[in-house]
């Protein structure tokens, strides 16, 4: 069973990223940050395209099996990530609280065109910033889950600092000064027009960003949690470190899906944070879980298990590549220029040519060189 429950549908066209305007590989809009793989949407397998679209609301639900949403953003609001909604007997359950306070809240909102339930249950899968960062808009009855190190690494205020958060982050003001100045020289009325919405987009986020207050779980788990609620089990799992120190996914045995943030994503997932070394062997204990479905934490929800085996033997080729080089003295810039993942092109169709992303790889070498956060 798939269906789609539409509750808006307004996309950004590529012609802004034409024009060089989206450069620097924006999560929000559902990219792959790594920027060398699928970038999202309706990859193999994933969800159909064609939504229809409604100006009221903010969110689309896709009902992947009775009583199970995969949420995206479907209007101007950036809301940075997917989300998790799990509809059960007198409740519900949200995986992941969004970029931001009005994010999240716009969430609960648009939760009433599925359900009328209260959500009594949220979850951190890690704690970047597009995942967290709506925490704040919970009252205190409902129980934020998470992995312990997630809890940490929120209380510390790695949410809203460091590499990641400034690569996406704290890039947007120079992101609105050229799009400001790309205006002034743009003659085309369509493409004017386009750029000035995706201004406006960016400006109104980047105010949101004054009202964030990391707020971290009030709940945790050092391996697994289960919750269960009338006739559904919910399982959380910390299968091991992968995206972060600290990726937990919701396992749903009787309805055969898994909800995993950016331990999986639609394309190659950011790994700027990431234990690739580890992240191999994660997705290896991930795939004894018997499982039909999966809703990845940006993209659609697809089905084909393969994907998983595609993306550990990109990372898996990834870091051999790194490691050799690193071993050879090689700076990890030039290495990332140096590294070969060409072979896995008819998985990830964004790789056109040699070279890794400068911020993987990098990533890596910290890892090697024993200095990694």
């Amino acid at each position: 069973m798939y269906r789609r429950r539409l509750v808006g549908s307004k996309r950004i066209t590529r012609r802004a990223v034409q024009a060089g305007i989206l450069a620097g590989a924006w999560l929000f809009a559902g990219c792959s940050p790594e920027g060398d793989g699928d970038v999202g949407g309706a990859a193999d397998g994933g969800a159909e395209s064609g939504a229809a679209t409604t100006e009221a609301v903010h969110f689309a639900f896709t009902e992947v099996v009775p009583g199970v949403y995969h949420a995206r953003g479907a209007s101007d609001l950036v809301v940075g990530s997917n989300a998790g909604v799990v509809v059960n007997e007198a409740d519900v359950l949200l995986v992941d609280s969004h970029i931001s306070p009005a994010a999240a809240s716009a969430l609960i909102e648009d939760l009433r065109s599925i359900t009328d339930n209260p959500v009594r249950y949220a979850a951190n899968t890690h704690w970047h910033f597009d995942h967290a960062h709506g925490n704040q808009v919970y009252p205190p009855e409902v129980e934020i889950i998470s992995h312990e190190a997630t809890r940490a690494a929120i209380a510390a205020g790695r949410s809203n600092s460091g590499r990641s958060y400034e690569l996406f982050v704290g890039s947007i003001p120079g992101r609105i000064e050229q799009m400001e100045a790309t205006l002034d020289t743009m003659t085309d009325a369509a493409a004017r027009a386009e750029l000035e919405t995706t201004l406006e987009r960016q400006r109104t986020y980047y105010a949101q960003l004054q009202e964030v207050v990391p707020t971290p779980p009030n709940t945790t788990l050092s391996e697994r949690l289960t919750l269960h609620k009338g006739g559904r089990e919910i399982q959380f799992h910390f299968f091991g470190r992968a995206h972060t120190e600290g990726d937990v996914i919701v396992y749903l045995p009787d309805d055969r899906v898994i909800i995993t943030g950016d331990m999986l994503t639609a394309g190659l997932p950011y790994m700027g944070d990431g234990y690739v070394n580890e992240w191999v062997e994660t997705l290896d204990r991930l795939k004894a879980l018997d499982f039909d479905w999966i809703i990845p934490g940006h993209g659609e929800p697809y089905r084909e298990r393969e994907r998983i085996d595609h993306l550990q033997a990109y990372m898996q080729d990834l870091w051999n590549q790194s490691v050799a080089l690193h071993g050879q003295g090689v700076s990890a810039e030039d290495a990332a220029a140096r590294i070969d993942l060409t072979a896995h092109a008819d998985n990830f169709g964004g790789i056109a040519s040699p070279g890794a992303n400068p911020v993987a790889v990098l990533r890596i070498f910290e890892l090697l060189d024993g200095n990694a956060n």
